[in-house]
This record gives structure tokens, sequence and C-alpha cells, in this order.
């Protein structure tokens, strides 16, 4: 074995050994600079418990702080995206999509599916940022219609949780039509009366925000997300002047009417719940039914 060999495997037990004992390492917070085990902070559901700072958390980690425990059932995760442009640039499309399947275990950056929060039913979908930075293509745009038309056809709340990059540039006007097909469906949701939530998480932007992000009945956001649609250097260099401190973060959102509610993590579930409850009042248990 050469000396780069066993670096390499060196670097491997490191990774390893890193992954195996992770609820041990400390942590820095971003916001107040306090170092704490990980553990400490993944007990508080990810929330600095000295300056409240949210921290990024999985897909899968969302699901289960928001939904009943055991509720959730997932639709349509067998979908994946194609590659009709056969877009290459470092790597091939077909490479990326294999890679982040195999980083993430499933095809695309969206989970969907129906769960129960607080024993009401509802219709959710959950971007993950780890899947291509949740970039918006034609698979996540179809799962977010067909969650569309089982909460119409089951007169439930739709609840989309948005954490994406944009766009997928891969799949072009593929990936754009998506803001027009998805918000064409939730006109259909609008007209049949029934509620969708929009929960804007960090980051969210691009063709996300400038589509069914912001067209919810209610949009609600975590503390300190950052949110917009370009970048805030973009915006300096396109208007050629200085921008506030906390610019498309959450808060300055909420400032200026962009948003409806700033909720912290651990009261997402209750605030949730009640709305759905107030904003579908004909609302009905149904039974979750594998799909």
């Amino acid at each position: 074995m050469g000396f780069a060999d066993f670096l390499k495997n060196l670097k491997k037990d490191e990774k390893k050994s890193s992954q195996k004992d992770a609820s041990n390492h400390w942590i820095k917070c971003p916001g107040c600079a306090a170092l704490m085990y990980h553990k400490e902070v993944f007990s508080q559901s990810q929330v600095c418990p000295k300056c409240n700072y949210h921290f990024r958390i999985s897909a899968t980690h969302r699901i289960e702080l928001l939904c009943d425990e055991g509720s959730f059932v997932e639709y349509d995760k067998t979908l994946k995206p194609i590659d009709p442009l056969k877009f290459v640039d470092k790597e091939s499309y077909q490479q990326r999509i294999k890679k982040y399947e195999s980083k993430t275990g499933r095809p695309s950056s969206v989970i969907s599916g129906e769960a129960s929060i607080n024993n009401k039913t509802l219709q959710i979908v959950v971007f993950d940022f780890e899947f291509m930075g949740g970039s918006l293509g034609s698979v996540e745009g179809e799962k977010i219609v067909r969650s569309i038309d089982r909460a119409i056809a089951k007169k439930q709340a739709l609840l989309i949780v948005s954490t994406s990059g944009g766009a997928r540039m891969q799949e072009s006007t593929y990936s754009l039509m998506q803001m027009a097909k998805t918000s064409a469906a939730l006109n259909r949701l609008s007209k049949a009366r029934l509620p969708f939530i929009s929960l804007l998480t960090d980051p969210t932007f691009g063709g996300v925000s400038a589509s069914f992000a912001f067209l919810g009945d209610i949009i609600i956001a975590e503390p300190g997300a950052m949110i917009g649609f370009a970048g805030a250097r973009v915006i300096k260099q396109t208007i050629g002047a200085d921008l506030p401190s906390n610019f498309q973060t959450a808060e300055f959102l909420l400032e200026h009417g962009l948003i409806d509610m700033v909720v912290p993590r651990k009261e997402l579930k209750k605030t949730l719940s009640d709305i759905i409850g107030m904003l579908n009042p004909n609302y009905e248990m149904q039974p979750i039914l594998d799909h």
C-alpha cells in the first residue's frame, strides 16, 4: 500500500468515525458563536438553546417534527426524472441524479404524502435541500400537482414546506414550466375552497419563491430563514445601493407585509393544526390509506 492509499483509507476511517460519534461532537452556533454538543441542539429540534438560531434540518427530520408519530404515508416515491435534453456540464444530468439518489436514498428533491398533524389529516410536500439544493424539476412539479389533486379529492388541506435554491437548470424550460403547472393546480385547490399553507424555511429562493411558495392562503416562515428570488449580491449590483443588514430574512419580509407569520420551530405543529382547523371548518377525519 502506497502513502497516497494510506491517506485515502485514513480519511475514510475518520469520516466513518465522525458519522458514528456525531452526537458527541461540538458544534458552533452561527448565531451566537456558542459551543455546544450536537446532541444538545438536536434535542431542541435543532434550535440553539442560547440564541434561538434555527439550524437547517433534513426533510425526514422535518416530517418527524411536524407529523403525528407513525401517521406519514409516502406517495409517488418511485417517480424519477428523465433527461430529455441530454444535459452535460461538469458531469451529465443522469450522473448527478444517480449521485444524489445514492446520497439521499430518493430520486427527487421532494417527499410527498399524507399525514396527520394533531389528528388533522392533510397532504404534505417537503423539499429536501440535500438533493441538488432542493431544486424544482419536472418530477417535483408532478408530485406537487398530484398532492393537490389528492387534497381536492379528499377535501383536505395542503402543506408545502419549501427549502430550495430554485428551478433546476439541467431541465431548462421543463423546470420553468413547473412554476406555471403548480400555480394552475393551486388555483383548482382555491376554487375547491381548501386551504394551502406555505411554510418557508432556510433557504427559499428562485423559481420556488416566484411560484407556489408565495401563493399560500397563509404564508409562514421559520425565524431567520433567508427568502427571496435573486441573491442579495445580485440585487445590490443591480440597484447600485446598499441593502439593510436583515434583508431577505423572514423578519424583514414580515415587517414589509410579504408573509403572514414567523413561527418558531417548536410552535409550528400546534400553529399548523390550529390554522387547518380554522381554514377548513368542514374538516372530517379520514383514514390514511396505503398507496
